[in-house]
């Protein structure tokens, strides 16, 4: 059910059991959990993937599991949220201890946006980022987003940086040498 994609560096693919181990550890560490909804223990952590799985059955769209192609290994996640109550649909990602400056989230979520506005036919989107989350909002601007407004949201000050419309981008899904060629010429990190 959930499609597989992918880019240059990345598969974006379906969850497998063996990413439970890497997914719990970003919930384990509290500077890796904190603007995803917080610490959580093993069992916990599980409800969240069972949720991740249950939100592309609901909706038909969510987050894919990132598996470096070199490596073969589990580095994060990426992908379209839009649980109960959330104020809008929403293009998210996450990565593990040691998959960071890589480009992997910016790469993936480059993907991942083009999915929305083409197979989906989403004209917009946003990312409801913490504005204590640094590293998420500079993907994010890279991405070409801008901070809209501000709301308070799971405690925090959160951001909402609209990404351009689908008007800004050539409306056909791009191949895996497109997205590249266009990352080339990209800041994102």
């Amino acid at each position: 059910m959930i499609p597989t994609l992918e880019t240059e560096r990345l598969l974006m693919r379906g969850w497998r059991d063996d990413d439970f181990d890497a997914f719990a550890a970003v919930y384990a560490d509290e500077a890796r959990a904190r603007h995803i909804g917080g610490v959580c223990s093993r069992e916990d952590a599980w409800r969240r993937m069972a949720a991740i799985l249950g939100h592309w059955e609901m909706r038909g769209y969510g987050f894919w599991a990132l598996e470096s192609k070199a490596s073969g290994r589990f580095v994060g996640w990426t992908g379209l949220w839009n649980p109960e109550g959330h104020p809008q649909p929403e293009l998210g990602w996450a990565l593990v201890a040691g998959a960071e400056g890589q480009g992997f989230a910016c790469e993936a979520a480059t993907r991942a946006r083009a999915y929305a506005y083409v197979g989906l036919g989403w004209t917009t989107l946003v990312s409801l980022i913490a504005l204590a989350n640094h590293a998420s909002i500079r993907v994010a601007e890279r991405l070409g987003a801008r901070l809209e407004s501000t709301i308070p949201y799971r405690g925090d000050a959160c951001g909402i940086f609209r990404h351009p419309p689908a008007s800004a981008f050539r409306l056909v899904d791009p191949t895996p040498a497109e997205i590249a060629a266009a990352e080339k010429g990209s800041s994102c990190l």
